[in-house]
């Protein structure tokens, strides 16, 4: 295999064609597995876009809320269309070289719209903590207008701090292995690849990592802090019931997206004799179910879309 190689102040980086995706070689069953992922990519697509598209064409619809489950059901389709079609191609159908630039693209848009994932959360407890908490001035702090910018904020933030992280990556050299033990290219992976020294990207990236993910879950588990003492100082209990199922879906969000990748953390932490292979199931399970799951919650628990969605069904059974 050729390497390229190029100057940059006065040193050279050696830059390989590609890498080669290595995950779940000895894993009994993967034709299964991946038959499983190609369902889940199938009902990611098809949930989500229909969720965008009965939100986009109720005008009843159009609130700060349902802005945000759309901000987040775009985030759910571009992240498992980064991964799961990808990982089809490199296991099932034994094509698992990935170009150098590709890979570094690749990476740039799990891991920015895997950031975006945890932040749109966090944008949707914050829709929650105005309206029960301050549900006299919802329409001031919570307004379309705020919301948009807030959401811009989020896309500009993650993008523009995960292209620095990438850009790392071009500094690095290449020059032993080029096998990825991951089911993509893993940005700690390829990282570890590297073999000049990368001590100080390594501690901006880790650190930058564990900032975005844990930010919007501290302002998460603040928000429903908030909540819960407002809940508990209202009088009536038909009214706390009211506050509390409005948050069960997006509850159900945050668990669906945290627990694995915290389990997940803590296994790799305290148990270091875990399988290679079981890890990387693990971590691509966390990864691609949450984006299928959320639509289909926010469907199932909203009413305003149940029964959008019903109405549909019912109008093309009524005009075939």
């Amino acid at each position: 295999m050729s390497f390229l190689r190029t100057v940059l102040n006065e040193s050279v980086i050696i830059h390989p064609p590609g890498f080669y995706i290595i995950g779940f070689q000895t894993f009994p069953y993967i034709s299964v597995y991946f038959i499983f992922l190609a369902f889940v990519y199938v009902v990611t697509l098809v949930f989500n876009i229909l969720l965008m598209s009965i939100i986009a064409l109720d005008h009843k619809l159009h609130t700060p809320k349902f802005m945000a489950v759309i901000n987040l059901a775009v985030i759910d389709v571009i992240l498992n269309t980064s991964t799961i079609p990808s990982m089809i191609k490199a296991f099932l159908f034994k094509d698992n070289f990935v170009p150098f630039n590709l890979c570094l693209l690749q990476m740039y848009v799990y891991y920015a719209f895997a950031s975006l994932e945890s932040f749109a959360l966090a944008v949707l407890a914050y829709d929650r903590l105005i309206a029960i908490c301050f549900p006299l001035r919802q329409n001031l702090l919570n307004t379309l207008p705020i919301m948009s910018c807030i959401v811009g904020l989020t896309w500009v933030y993650c993008l523009g701090r995960v292209a620095y992280s990438t850009a790392i990556m071009t500094r690095l050299s290449f020059c032993k292995s080029v096998r990825v033990f991951s089911y993509f290219c893993d940005y700690a992976p390829v990282f570890r690849l590297a073999c000049n020294d990368y001590t100080l990207q390594w501690s901006v990236a880790s650190a930058s990592s564990m900032a975005n993910l844990m930010g919007p879950f501290s302002f998460i588990v603040l928000s429903y802090v908030c909540i819960m003492v407002t809940v508990f100082r209202m009088k009536s209990v038909s009214s706390r019931m009211k506050a509390l199922t409005t948050c069960i879906e997006h509850l159900i969000l945050v668990a669906a997206f945290y627990i694995p990748i915290f389990s997940i953390f803590l296994i790799g932490l305290y148990v270091q004799a875990i399988d290679p292979d079981q890890r990387v199931l693990s971590l691509s399970l966390a990864s691609c179910l949450p984006p299928s799951i959320n639509p289909i919650v926010y469907s199932l628990k909203t009413k305003q879309i149940r029964n959008r969605a019903l109405a549909l069904v019912w109008r093309m059974k009524t005009n075939p």
